[in-house]
């Protein structure tokens, strides 16, 4: 095999990374512009702390209200709400009120799967 197909060859597994599947690959070649490099950085900032990364993980299960992300992360509610806002600013939950409650939800799955890859490989590098 030449080394051109070999290259070609490791591209082609690139893609197709099972981590990944049916995504589509973004290659480093390609430049993209500063602002969407800034987007990109405020958005993994946003998910950068371990309590937003557990209401994601937790939101990734099922849509969710305060009480129940207390309940289940005991963590307390202002603390709770504090990194709520700063998801839903960042544009990774949006709420939705339900007579008192307010229910949060996931704006898509897109953002679930950086920080579920993010634990996973943290949990790999751990056997």
């Amino acid at each position: 095999m030449t080394s051109e197909a070999a290259s070609h060859e490791l591209r082609v597994a690139a893609e197709q990374h099972e981590h990944s599947p049916g995504r589509p690959v973004v290659r480093a070649s390609h430049r993209r512009p500063a602002m969407t490099l800034t987007a990109a950085g405020d958005l993994l900032r946003a998910l950068a702390a371990p309590v937003r990364i557990a209401i994601v993980l937790e939101l990734r299960e099922a849509d969710r209200c305060v009480h129940e992300l207390v309940e289940a992360l005991s963590v307390a509610q202002p603390l709770i709400s504090q990194h709520l806002r700063v998801l839903k600013s960042a544009g990774v939950v949006y709420g939705e009120r339900h007579g008192r409650e307010v229910v949060y939800r996931l704006v898509d799955e897109h953002l679930s799967h950086i920080v579920v890859d993010a634990v996973a490989h943290v949990e790999e590098g751990d056997r």
